[in-house]
């Protein structure tokens, strides 16, 4: 991925959204993984809709929940989302190239409908969103963002989702990843700047520590240009989000999932919605997750993204303050 040059404070805003998750997702073309129809049938049972025709599901407004809301974001009447838009099924563009859908989308609406306002959805690039957070230009990120405590320092957070990389394979690989020793020697692709390279270069490190060859990362700028990589065998191996490599295990005859870390590694994260540090934003999103939780709808819009594997029994809001002491943020 290229930077261009940015006052200190840019990248140093910037450089908090590279500790963590996403993903190739957060440095890959918003188009390029959208199917070319409007559904995609799957091993596992599913048929995921990548239409912009979502038909989303849709609560009623929690009055407690709402009532959390500060008045700064209340008072036009919609709650402002960041989102990525880079990979299926977490966000991504329609079949249409402009919509963006996916089941972060899903969840911002759960808790746009439980605080009683209108979505607002802003496509932005993974490096942009610390930036626009902390501006106010957008009022919470949807986008498979981790938790962690460089980003606590500016932001709280709503956990909403277990946080996981998967590590992929072509179909007749014979590697099973459980850790450093795994890659040894092995080619991964891998973004810049995100929390799988940093994940990928903690275990090199200890490969050279035992005087094992490390792995050799292959940096790709877009998720496209990955996965055509490691289907040609030009690499052996991919690390990115979990459950994007699910979708493609269960959509395509070629590639299958042979590993699986945490994204926090080797601390334990969540994903959560992020909101500018002590506007109290985190805890009406909270509120708002947890009636998801409790009336069902939470756990609908998992299952029809594949994603029950990652679901949560209820959400915390986690500050500066309480990070590390709560079960799924631990340093």
């Amino acid at each position: 991925m290229l930077h261009r040059t940015a006052p200190k404070r840019a990248l140093a805003l910037a450089a908090l959204a590279a500790v963590v998750v996403p993903t190739l997702a957060a440095c890959s073309d918003p188009g390029a993984n959208a199917a070319s129809g409007p559904t995609t049938a799957a091993r596992n049972g599913l048929t995921y809709n990548t239409s912009p025709q979502q038909d989303r599901i849709r609560v009623q407004k929690d009055a407690a929940a709402a009532a959390k809301v500060p008045a700064a974001v209340s008072k036009d009447g919609k709650l402002t989302v960041a989102t990525s838009a880079g990979s299926i099924p977490l966000s991504f563009h329609a079949t249409d190239d402009k919509t963006p859908v996916g089941s972060e989308l899903d969840i911002a609406q759960l808790v746009a409908d439980k605080l009683g306002l209108e979505l607002d959805v802003k496509v932005t690039s993974w490096e942009s969103w610390p930036l626009k957070t902390q501006s106010g230009e957008v009022e919470t990120v949807f986008s498979n963002v981790g938790i962690n405590g460089e980003r606590v320092k500016l932001f709280d957070f709503s956990s909403y989702r277990a946080a996981y990389m998967g590590f992929e394979a072509k179909k007749d690989s014979t590697l099973e990843i459980k850790g450093s020793d795994d890659i040894s020697g092995k080619k991964i692709s891998v973004g810049s700047g995100t929390n799988q390279e940093k994940i990928l270069l903690a275990w090199n490190k200890e490969l050279e520590a035992k005087g094992k060859a490390p792995a050799q990362l292959e940096y790709y700028a877009n998720e496209a240009d990955t996965i055509l990589a490691l289907s040609s065998g030009r690499t052996d191996l991919n690390l990115g989000p979990y459950p994007s490599a699910v979708y493609r295990a269960n959509t395509r005859d070629d590639l299958k999932v042979v590993g699986k870390v945490n994204a926090g590694w080797p601390a334990t994260t969540l994903v959560a919605a992020v909101a500018k540090r002590g506007n109290g934003l985190a805890d009406a999103v909270t509120a708002a997750l947890n009636s998801s939780i409790k009336d069902g709808s939470y756990a609908k819009v998992l299952a029809r993204w594949g994603l029950s594997e990652e679901a949560l029994p209820d959400s915390e809001t986690i500050t500066a303050e309480n990070y590390g002491s709560t079960p799924g943020a631990k340093k």
